[in-house]
């Protein structure tokens, strides 16, 4: 998908929905300084073009329980036919998995993991991820501290406006 041009005003919109999705028009169109119909047409004209591929609340894990965030590095035999779709579709059947990468380096994927414990993680690990085909060795990276954390996009953001 090429990059959509996005004006100031579409920018402030954006910025102003990462943080605040349940704003309701007439909040976000006096936030920005538009009038509430025009700041409903460029809403939906963002959705129309995919730039605003959905609405979602932001949960937190430890209220749910999960007290163990891993970064999981996996390495795959690649000697068997069809190894990455075999791989990507067990992937996307556990729920403890919330993000996978395909990567450059020494493994060919990355994967986000939650469990609520360290014997749910290891039972994640021994009962799903090293039984998945093709899995030669992976290696776990415990979260001890988050630091930062968003699921944003950076808006507006240009090679010009880094320097």
């Amino acid at each position: 998908m090429n990059a959509i041009s996005l004006d100031a005003t579409d920018c402030r919109i954006l910025t102003v929905l990462q943080s605040e999705g349940r704003i309701s028009n007439l909040d976000l169109a006096e936030r920005i300084a538009l009038s509430p119909s025009a700041c409903l047409r460029r809403l939906r004209l963002l959705e129309e073009q995919g730039v605003i591929e959905r609405y979602r609340a932001c949960l937190n894990k430890e209220a749910l329980g999960y007290e163990l965030e891993a970064f999981v590095q996996v390495s795959m035999r690649n000697d068997q036919e069809n190894w990455h779709e075999h791989f990507a579709d067990a992937l996307r059947e556990w729920p403890e998995v919330v993000g996978a990468f395909v990567v450059t380096g020494e493994s060919h994927y990355v994967l986000r993991v939650l469990a609520h414990n360290l014997k749910h993680y290891s039972d994640f690990v021994i009962s799903k991820l090293y039984k998945a085909p093709g899995v030669m060795d992976i290696r776990s990276n415990i979260v001890l501290q988050t630091l930062k954390e968003d699921t944003g996009v950076p808006v507006g953001l240009t090679p010009e406006t880094e320097r």
